[in-house]
């Protein structure tokens, strides 16, 4: 039976063929070993049929490797954990904050910026070894809603403004020098020929090649809070509303887990898992 003759159905309804490559890249990505990549592989080809969702495959994949080792799991949902950082953007606006953070920049966000038109209420500043960088978050709530290129367009506007201020009162260091945009989903290729053109730094879940934001979050071990298979729904809706957005920044509130009423012994798992998340 040749796998690659299979036709699979995205979320999106774009018919594609099912790829084992794919498969098995996005397992090794989540740190699981060779035996259980080929464990899951072998399981999930002999339940393919024509027409199956990819839904479905990352269902079976995501249970069989949460039976394995619950680490593994927790980072093969990390796409699907962006997203559970919604309804609102706040969370992500805190999120892409941090990665900087733990990047060397120092971070602020939501802070209200004078441009030389009107004021401007930027999600994050940052900056680092004389880098200022203005950095506006777009969150989509629904993966098939990608950045085109009307929303580069506005930010980098509102960039210019701010910078057109700055250097009218400070012609040696205008502010901020850097203008950002980053997403939870993807850019049209329009919004990433303007942002390359504009000189506006965009970056989504799988752009820039090698620095994309799931790159960063994978090399840095800044894994979202949301990505845990052991702590429940409202659990993590109650950690979020605390501001803990990161699984590295618990490890340093864990009083939050005893305020959850969580006990000892599933405490301890949880710990364990965050630990072992953030190479810690």
């Amino acid at each position: 039976m040749d796998l690659q003759q299979f036709d699979v159905v995205k979320s999106s309804g774009e018919i594609v063929r099912f790829s084992v490559d794919k498969l098995q890249h996005s397992l090794r990505r989540s740190g699981a070993d060779e035996d259980t990549v080929q464990m899951i592989t072998d399981s999930v080809s002999n339940e393919l049929y024509p027409g199956i969702s990819t839904k479905e495959i990352y269902n079976r994949a995501f249970s069989l490797l949460k039976k394995r080792k619950s680490v593994f799991a927790s980072r093969y949902k990390l796409k699907k954990a962006i997203y559970e950082l919604g309804p609102t953007g706040f969370p992500f606006e805190r999120f892409v904050g941090a990665v900087l953070k733990y990047s060397g920049y120092e971070t602020s966000i939501g802070i209200t910026v004078k441009g030389k038109c009107v004021d401007h209420e930027v999600d994050v500043l940052a900056q680092k070894d004389g880098d200022h960088l203005m950095v506006e978050c777009k969150f989509h709530g629904d993966h098939k809603n990608k950045c085109d290129v009307k929303i580069p367009l506005y930010i980098h506007s509102r960039y210019k403004d701010i910078v057109s201020y700055y250097a009218k009162k400070n012609k040696e260091h205008p502010y901020p020098n850097q203008g950002w945009l980053v997403t939870n989903t993807r850019f049209t290729r329009d919004a990433m020929l303007y942002g390359k053109c504009a000189g506006l730094y965009l970056m989504s879940w799988d752009y820039p090649e090698k620095d994309s934001l799931k790159d960063r979050i994978d090399r840095l071990g800044l894994y979202p809070i949301t990505v845990s298979t052991l702590l429940t729904a409202r659990e993590k809706q109650f950690l979020l509303s605390r501001d803990v957005v990161l699984c590295r920044e618990l490890l340093n509130d864990k009083f939050y887990l005893d305020h959850l009423g969580i006990g000892a012994s599933r405490k301890e798992r949880i710990v364990a898992e965050i630990k072992a998340l953030c190479n810690i």
